[in-house]
């Protein structure tokens, strides 16, 4: 499937093999799935970024639903998933990357996924792949601001943004990460149905950046 414009509509067509439309971090019409989810909530605090996930598992390792360039802490609660490809539309790509795995939330009280996409090559620029992945998720988006970080013992670039795509309700955060390995460039993506599904899904996303490792 070519880089090219991925329209939200044909995003959530895609993903089906992995996930169900119910479960999906963009709007839905209605109001009710979202309640109701939430009410499924298993005791996670919304909006409390400051509090640390508490460790339920691992992903990215042998034995892992993802085979990954690296391993990373999972939030208790939160279900790995491999993409597999869609006879109709292939995988999903955005810029260099390619999605290969959907962490959900969901079991763990949050609407929304932690996103692993791989590709590019070792010795690409993270922020360039970075930028380039960044242009086709969110086409309207504000407030955009690059740092470089550490993920665990990678040099990384991450992004924050608010997401002002035509599609939603009204603008939300989102924020993603990139790292470049001797097998190329991982990007891990946080959504999230709002912006308050974003800020309570923080801690897991901090687990997962603190703690990535080579597989």
């Amino acid at each position: 499937m070519s880089a090219g414009l991925v329209p939200a509509a044909l995003a959530t067509v895609v993903l089906t093999g992995c996930s169900s439309e119910g479960d999906s971090d963009r709007p839905q019409p209605g109001a009710s799935a979202k309640g109701a989810a939430k009410g499924e909530a298993q005791g996670a605090g919304k909006g409390d970024a400051a509090k640390a996930a508490a460790k339920g598992g691992t992903v990215g390792g042998a034995g892992s639903p993802c085979a990954l360039p690296v391993s990373f802490d999972l939030a208790a609660g939160w279900k790995p998933k491999a993409v597999k490809e869609d006879k109709q539309f292939g995988l999903l790509k955005q810029g260099p990357v390619t999605l290969v795995c959907e962490i959900d939330a969901k079991p763990a009280g949050n609407i929304g996924f932690l996103r692993v996409w791989t590709g590019g090559r070792a010795g690409d620029d993270p922020r360039k792949a970075l930028e380039a992945f960044v242009a086709e998720e969110a086409k309207s988006r504000d407030k955009v601001a690059y740092a470089q970080i550490k993920a665990g013992e990678y040099a990384a670039t991450e992004v924050t943004y608010l997401n002002t795509n035509e599609f939603l309700d009204a603008p939300k955060k989102e924020r993603a990460l990139a790292f470049t390995t001797p097998k190329g460039v991982v990007v891990v993506h946080l959504g999230g149905l709002d912006t308050e599904e974003h800020e309570g899904m923080l801690p897991a996303y901090e687990l997962a950046r603190k703690s990535v490792h080579g597989a």
